[in-house]
Order: C-alpha cells, then structure tokens, then sequence
C-alpha cells in the first residue's frame, strides 16, 4: 500500500540539473564552437571525454568514454581542455540563484542540485512556478540553459528533470507518481546501473510495476540492503531529506598517463604529484580523513585498491605525502606497466563542522 500523499504534508522537491554544462560553457565562451560537436577532456590516445555537447551525443560521445572511441563515433568532435575553475565560478553563480528561494539546497555536483521549496523564501506556493524562475534566472545570469525536475521527494524530482531534457520543466504531481513509477523502464530508475538494470531483465523486470511486485525480502536477498531502496522507489517513496550540509564521502585525484610506468623512479615521482594535487584540494575543501587509498590500472586494465586507516583525522602534508609513498612502496616493483595512479581521502570531517552551527501545496 502507497502512503497517502493526501494524509501527510507534502515536500515540494525540485531537481535542477545544467545541459551539458561544461560543453554549454565553451560553447558560449567561444561562439565558433557554436553548433558543432564539442567535447570536454583530452584528445590523447589515453584521454577521456569529461563532458560532450548535445551536438556529440547525437554520433554517441558520451562523458567517462575513452577519446579513442569517441573520436571514432564522431570524426569532426572538436576537443577543448577543460576550465574547472570556470566551471566552478558559474557553479557558483547558480547556487546563489538557489538561494534565492531556499536555504535547503543540497548540491549533488557543479552541474546539479535538489532544492526543496515547500517553505520558501519567496512566499511562492507553486513549486513550478519557481522552477520556471529559476530557470529564466540562470538563463540571464550564465547564458546557460537547465533542465527541472519537480515532484514530491528527491527520486521522482531526479527522474523528472532527465525527461525533457535540455531545457525541460516535467513535473510530477502527488497524483500522477504512482502511475508514472509503474510505467518507468527500469533503466530511468535513478540508482539502477546498467549491470544491476540486466540482472532486473533476468528476472523479468522491466518497469516500475514489475519491480513493485517483488517482496522487499527477494530484493535485499538478491540486491542487498540497496534491495529496500528498490522496493520503496517502486512504490514512489523516498522519505530522504535535502540535505544541504551534506558531506561528500571521499576527495582524490588521480591521472592517466599517455605512456605506462614501470620503473620506480617515476613511479614514485608521479605519486607525490597526485597527493600534491589532493592536498591543495583538501586545503581548498578545509577538510580531513582518516582513510588513505591508492589506486592503481595496469596496462592490462587491472584495477588494485591499496588503503590505510587511523585513529585520527590527517590533514597535514607530509602526512598524506608519506602514507601516500608508503602504499606505494608496498606494490614495487611493478610486474606491469602502470596506466593510472590515484590518490584518495575519505571518512572525511568539514574543519569547519568542529564548531557548533546553528500541508498540501498547489503545484
């Protein structure tokens, strides 16, 4: 039975997420790239598309896709290097349109956040209505257009805002959810992957009304403890609060060389870079860990994870700098060619977090 969105007060979610935000940004930035293919990353035989242009989707170039594969789809793909401090900037400029609204605005990513509006700052009961100025509002600010998603909890919201895209509105209302859960395609389930949305095809699922008619007690043992998440979104319940001091659970930084590593010389050289890279990072964030890991692909695409925990929260350099070199002296000499090396904090605490800090609506 579907909680009753009539008896209980209703959230007013929305999922605001930019178009193809890192190519609309060097789009605009230089009109020639206007139209045209464009992606975001490096050309190199080792490089990866970090983001692609609707204009570069469209020949099947999509972001995380190796340079060598997507230059193959696409032969005329212009590449630009990316501008992440541009990208922060206007990241930046967006969020104060947010809060604008609402002070509840959890940010998922430079590119995307849920706000929930069901108490505002405007006074604005129609959480479509402040969609729609949010968008107009980001479109005079960065001259940049944003998809909207605006439903009950932050599921729905996530899953609306993919629908129209780019510049969408979708809204779904307390009404429609049920019903446009059970006709989802279980691939537009936000938080079902590709492998885990085949092993639902396995067995016979392929929308949002098949997979509610799997016990939640199946689900877990086939899924695990993600199996009660699946039961609840079947039945469009999401009861997770937008969380807007959320803290992100790991900081890192890692490259990919055009050539492999195998002696230990560079090997090591290169792996004090990367924590140089994580320490400028983690001093910019203002946070610390307890959990170091080093991750490395051999040439042969094998990934191995290597960590260390403590006791105690590490921030200083020479700390992360030593762990670091210690992890990596552990796995040398190399047997194989090395292709990436990564360097990662997590079970992290905000410096700043040491201090103490202080209905049914229209849609």
């Amino acid at each position: 039975m579907v909680e009753s969105y009539e008896t209980s007060i209703q959230k007013k979610i929305i999922h605001i997420d930019m178009d193809a935000f890192f190519a609309s940004i060097e789009q605009r930035d230089n009109p020639e790239l206007i139209g045209k293919p464009v992606a975001v990353g490096g050309a190199g035989k080792r490089g990866v598309v970090a983001a692609a242009s609707y204009e570069a989707r469209k020949y099947g170039v999509f972001s995380a896709q190796p340079s060598s594969i997507a230059i193959r789809n696409c032969p005329g793909l212009i590449f630009v290097k990316p501008r992440f401090d541009v990208y922060k900037e206007v990241s930046n400029q967006i969020r104060q349109v947010f809060h604008e609204y609402t002070d509840l605005v959890e940010p998922l990513s430079l590119d995307e956040a849920y706000l929930d509006v069901t108490e505002n700052k405007k006074g604005l009961k129609s959480a479509t209505i402040i969609a729609q100025e949010i968008k107009a509002k980001i479109k005079l600010t960065t001259q940049l257009t944003a998809s909207a998603g605006v439903s009950v909890n932050k599921f729905l919201a996530k899953v609306a805002s993919d629908q129209d895209k780019p510049d969408g509105l979708f809204v779904i209302t307390p009404h429609q959810a049920e019903a446009f859960v059970d006709n989802l395609p279980i691939e537009k389930f936000f938080g079902i992957g590709k492998v885990t949305a085949q092993k639902m095809h396995d067995l016979g699922i392929n929308f949002g009304r098949e997979l509610k008619k799997i016990s939640q007690e199946e689900l877990v043992n086939r899924f695990g403890k993600v199996g009660r998440y699946y039961f609840n979104i079947a039945r469009a319940i999401d009861k997770r609060e937008v969380n807007p001091n959320r803290v992100r659970k790991s900081l890192g930084a890692e490259r990919t060389f055009e050539n492999d590593l195998n002696e230990k010389e560079e090997v090591l050289d290169q792996t004090e870079r990367i924590a140089n890279i994580l320490i400028d990072r983690m001093d910019k964030s203002k946070t610390k860990g307890k959990t170091v890991t080093l991750k490395l692909k051999f040439n042969d695409f094998e990934i191995i994870n290597r960590s260390k925990t403590f006791g105690h929260y590490i921030f200083m350099p020479d700390e992360i700098r030593k762990i670091s070199n210690d992890l990596i002296l552990n796995e040398l000499p190399v047997k194989k060619g090395i292709r990436l090396i990564g360097v990662t904090i997590s079970n992290l605490e905000d410096v700043r977090d040491q201090f103490p800090k202080q209905l049914t609506l229209d849609f």
